[in-house]
């Protein structure tokens, strides 16, 4: 036999091999993705199937789609035979099991994320015995620093603290009722003064505690 024809050979297997897959499959498929299935099962190289495609849509054997740069090819519908009311309702039924276990699985992918989330955003074991031996190491510094504090002779006592609070609360309380006093005097002699107010506390050398950043304490 020639090589011509034996090229002719090759060529016409590829071609019905092609043809075959693409109605079985009944979807469509470029050179490549077809050259990438079939390749290892038949044997066959990519320019065998480019060549075969070609010749299989010239013939009107396969239609032929042109995506810019890419072709697809995908077995004519006109060609394959019509299906009964009961393989579509069979169709039907495997779309919807299907679509449901599509769902279904969405769902655990989603549940599968948001735990590696949450895991990705926890300590690891390593961290965690880390933060452990921090925090071990602070109360050990705290309670030493607590029993420094009640064995210090120095300590105040809870009645000597309520004499001292019971003392500031008077001393507020005087401070307010002379400042209201001083108040409401000046404003007094403010009213028969013919210059501004700054200006008076600037000749009489009166200094407030606004000007000292003085606040009363707040009421206890």
């Amino acid at each position: 036999m020639s090589k011509g024809r034996e090229g002719s050979a090759a060529g016409g297997g590829a071609a019905a091999v092609l043809m075959r897959y693409l109605r079985e499959q009944n979807r469509p498929y470029s050179a490549q993705d077809a050259f990438g299935n079939l390749q290892r099962e038949h044997g066959l190289s990519k320019a065998a199937v480019v060549k075969a495609l070609e010749q299989l849509a010239q013939q009107g054997r396969v239609r032929e789609k042109a995506y810019g740069k890419q072709k697809i090819y995908f077995a004519d519908q006109e060609q394959l035979p019509a299906a009964s009311d009961a393989e579509l309702r069979g169709l039907d039924g495997q779309i919807a099991a299907l679509s449901a276990k599509v769902q279904a699985l969405q769902q655990s992918c989603r549940q599968m994320e948001a735990e590696l989330k949450d895991l990705n955003s926890s300590m690891t074991t390593p961290e965690m015995a880390k933060e452990l031996r921090e925090l071990k190491k602070n109360c050990r510094s705290y309670t030493e620093k607590l029993e420094r504090i009640k064995s210090a002779t120095s300590c105040v006592s809870p009645e000597e603290k309520e004499k001292v609070c019971s003392e500031q609360q008077l001393y507020c309380r005087e401070w307010r009722r002379r400042k209201r006093m001083a108040t409401e005097l000046l404003d007094a002699i403010l009213e028969g003064y013919p210059k501004s107010k700054k200006q008076f506390f600037e000749e009489v050398g009166i200094e407030t505690d606004e000007d000292h950043n003085v606040t009363l304490p707040t009421a206890v």
